[in-house]
C-alpha cells in the first residue's frame, strides 16, 4: 500500500487544477445578445461552403463500380479473337 503513496501528489495537483479551471470557466463567455447571435448565424449560413462546390459541365468524372473486390478491367474482345 505504501508504494501507491507516490500517486497522491499528482492526484491532488490534478484535482486542484480541475477545481481551478472549473472556477475560472464558470462565467463562460457571458451572455450573448439574441439579435447578435441571429445575425452571426445568418452570416454563417450565407457563406459559400467549399465542400458544396459542384464541378462544371466539362468536369464529368467516370464513376468506378464499387464492388469491394479488386477486378482488373476486361480487355477488348478483339484480343481474345486473335488468340
Amino acid at each position: 500500500m505504501e508504494i501507491l503513496f507516490w500517486l497522491v501528489p499528482p492526484a491532488v495537483v490534478t484535482l486542484v487544477a480541475m477545481l481551478w479551471v472549473s472556477w475560472l470557466g464558470r462565467d463562460g463567455r457571458g451572455e450573448v445578445d439574441r439579435d447578435v447571435a441571429v445575425q452571426r448565424l445568418e452570416r454563417a449560413l450565407r457563406k459559400d461552403h467549399p465542400g458544396l462546390a459542384r464541378p462544371g459541365p466539362g468536369a464529368s468524372r467516370v464513376r468506378d463500380r464499387s464492388t469491394g473486390i479488386a477486378v482488373r478491367p476486361s480487355r477488348a474482345t478483339d484480343d481474345r479473337r486473335s488468340a
